[in-house]
């Protein structure tokens, strides 16, 4: 990506406010101060076209990357039709794209050209520029800007600046940070949270989840996010077309609460089944006129991913090591018979998953999977790897797990409803189930089990963890919290280095 230092520091700016929903909105910039000659001097908008915040993601000690979208309009569609409550996936749906732009909750893009100011200052003193990109409806109005050349273990404060099409009006800016992971070498002290299963009309705040703030309180260093962002198939609208589907990820990150938290703290992202297309999908199914392929395809363009595999590793810091798990683009039908040939995981991912885990000199393993490897996962399930459905995989990854890093591992996993820290009674896999990011959307369980659960709880919440160095030793905490951030359960261990 072609950056430069900032040319801009002498241009009067606005000081920097809250938006409404507590979004930083930033500074303008007026159009003298543009290096780009593409760009003409012209009038800055009074707001900004970004009704769906930012979102910086994917994090190492020296890269990042962040997530930009120009809309029509500064805020989300506070009129039109809401579709509510629960879908029949089966019951085909049709909307004219237009009639999807005119719906409560919508953002709808709009051709222009973003850049990115970003630096170690909170009043962008120091901002490097990338340069000016256009965007349009070919790729959603959505760039995504790779930053390199980053400091390990630092805060960073950004601007994301959009202009009309010909450069002639410029609009506000969005404001947003994130931190990069700290130097491997680098005794790790931190707090991260882990949620999952947001469902759009079960956020029991007509801001969005209470999860949000409280998880903002904890100043996680980063948040994975994993799966189920989004519901195509069973929630109104079904997203039957590809201008559904995006409309389903507009309604829900405009949200004020969501908006605020991906502009302001760095996420990884896992999609599942329903923001991939439907319950228990996998590839070559179809949803109405929506692809599996295309499902994959929009939930790649609304994450601020890179564009190699789903599955991947990221260090923080001398203790901390997380795998995060692809469980969609490569699995075998549920309907397959189980065998050695019956994969969720594949044949790439698992090698890379015993190579990495091997490689790997960290105080701490985590492995943040989408769906549970150890569960007990309630009657009728058939999609995951804690289910006898696709049992020949999932003892020989618990297996492989018990004997190559028996200690020192855990499972963080979504998916499932309900809030859990269970042990596997083989294996002695630990397992904890983050649970759903609202009540409302909390159930499902089949209940206690003394076998298998350290501890079961129906009611939505999230994960937090939080790794202290000690002289000679590391401390590590994982603690499920309600949603209003209050800790109901804690597991705290100690290694000496």
């Amino acid at each position: 990506m072609a950056s430069r230092r900032d040319e801009t520091r002498g241009v009067s700016r606005r000081t920097f406010i809250a938006g409404a929903a507590g979004a930083a909105m930033g500074s303008l910039i007026d159009g003298s101060s543009l290096t780009d000659p593409s760009i003409a001097r012209g009038e800055a908008s009074a707001a900004a076209h970004q009704a769906m915040g930012t979102r910086a993601g994917e994090a190492t000690p020296t890269t990042a990357r962040v997530w930009a979208r120009v809309t029509q309009r500064p805020e989300r569609n506070s009129g039109g039709d809401e579709p509510t409550g629960r879908a029949n996936p089966n019951k085909a749906q049709h909307y004219a794209d237009e009639a999807v732009d005119a719906m409560h909750g919508a953002c709808p893009g709009m051709a222009g050209r973003v850049r990115l100011r970003y630096g170690l200052r909170d009043d962008l003193s120091d901002a490097i520029s990338t340069d000016w990109f256009d965007v349009d409806a070919a790729g959603d109005f959505i760039h995504q800007f790779d930053l390199t050349d980053l400091k390990p273990g630092s805060v960073y404060f950004y601007e994301s600046q959009t202009a009309e099409p010909d450069g002639k009006v410029l609009h506000a800016a969005q404001r947003g940070r994130f931190e990069t992971a700290m130097a491997v070498a680098t005794p790790t002290d931190m707090t991260a949270c882990i949620m999952t299963c947001q469902m759009y009309h079960d956020r029991d705040h007509a801001d969005g989840h209470p999860i949000y703030p409280s998880m903002a309180a904890l100043e996680p260093k980063f948040t994975c996010l994993t799966g189920d962002l989004v519901y195509y198939d069973n929630e109104a609208p079904s997203a039957m077309t590809e201008r559904l589907a995006r409309y389903h990820w507009e309604r829900m990150f405009s949200l004020p609460r969501l908006r605020s938290f991906t502009s302001n703290f760095g996420t990884y992202w896992l999609k599942d089944d329903h923001d991939t297309l439907r319950d228990d999908s996998w590839p070559g199914e179809r949803l109405g006129d929506l692809t599996f392929a295309e499902g994959q395809a929009i939930f790649r363009q609304q994450a601020p991913m890179s564009g190699g595999p789903s599955y991947r590793t990221i260090r923080w810091g001398r203790d901390l090591q997380i795998w995060l798990a692809e469980g969609r683009d490569d699995r075998s039908p549920n309907t397959m018979p189980d065998g050695p040939a019956k994969t969720i995981w594949g044949a790439e991912q698992k090698a890379w998953f015993r190579k990495t885990i091997a490689e790997s000199d960290a105080t701490w393993k985590i492995l943040v999977s989408p769906t549970p490897l150890v569960g007990p996962d309630r009657k009728g399930k058939h999609d995951n790897l804690a289910n006898d459905n696709f049992k020949y995989e999932g003892d020989e990854i618990r297996g492989w797990i018990q004997q190559h890093a028996p200690d020192h591992f855990f499972v963080i996993c979504g998916d499932r409803h309900w809030q859990y820290h269970s042990v596997h009674p083989k294996t002695g896999l630990v397992e904890f189930s983050v649970g759903a990011a609202s009540d409302s959307h909390a159930g499902g369980s089949p209940g206690y089990d003394p076998k298998i659960h350290k501890f079961h709880r129906v009611g939505g919440g999230f994960l937090s963890l939080t790794l202290k160095p000690e002289a000679g030793a590391s401390t590590i905490a994982l603690r499920l919290h309600d949603v209003n951030g209050k800790v109901v359960h804690e597991l705290t261990q100690r290694r000496t280095l």
